[in-house]
């Protein structure tokens, strides 16, 4: 494979799959905070509403979902929405509801113990859920978070459908251009394997820290 290849196509593929990465894990751990600190309200409407918005995305494709916004959202609302952003919404919206699941068994797993001292102390329930509930459970998410972001990871190959030039697209250019498929694909796996290892070591990395500083010390692959 030539350089100009690299230059002009797979470089800028990788560029595009970081930056789908990073805007639609920001916008799904949003939306997973939310919806997941909404499943453990008090109000029966609000973990309605909540179970039904992860009810809905999770029983749906992220693809589908991807298409529908591209594709049908522009006539009803008159605008229409660039594929890159077609993309992040779905994702986001998506693997959202997936980690909305985690946040709420997260917080549900916090010792009940805990809660009734925060009443004793008369917290507010956002106190509760800031300096007692989350920073017991964040540790707790972060392992199931870190899948998550793998998977996020390997979705957002999915945008190649749309036309957007991430990995998958520029190694499919790649392979028209040189009719090569066993050598650009066995690179775009490599590429896919260096990003998510990056993001496990990261979130490892993370997860310890966030246990030192709650007071559990971590040996090995767990906690003590």
């Amino acid at each position: 494979m030539t350089a100009g290849l690299w230059q002009n196509w797979v470089l800028p593929g990788i560029w595009t799959t970081i930056q789908l990465l990073v805007y639609s894990a920001a916008l799904a751990g949003l939306v997973a905070f939310a919806v997941g600190i909404a499943r453990t309200h008090r109000s029966r409407f609000v973990r309605f509403l909540a179970g039904l918005y992860t009810e809905i995305f999770r029983g749906t494709s992220a693809l589908i979902l991807m298409f529908w916004l591209f594709f049908v959202l522009p006539p009803l609302l008159g605008w229409q929405l660039v594929p890159v952003w077609a993309a992040v919404l779905a994702l986001g919206l998506s693997y959202g509801a997936y980690g909305a699941e985690i946040v709420r068994g997260s917080l549900n797993s916090v010792a009940p113990a805990q809660r009734e001292a925060g009443i004793a102390l008369s917290f507010s329930p956002w106190q509760r859920m800031r300096l007692i509930l989350l920073p017991q459970a964040v540790p707790e998410m972060i392992p199931p978070f870190c899948n998550l972001l793998v998977e996020l990871l390997k979705g957002t190959a999915l945008v190649s459908l749309l036309g957007v030039g991430d990995v998958s697209f520029a190694a499919y250019l790649v392979r028209l251009a040189t009719q090569e498929s066993a050598q650009i694909y066995t690179i775009s796996l490599v590429i896919y394997f260096v990003i998510a290892f990056v993001i496990t070591r990261s979130m490892k990395a993370l997860e310890k820290r966030t246990k030192r500083n709650i007071g559990v010390a971590v040996i090995g692959g767990g906690a003590k």
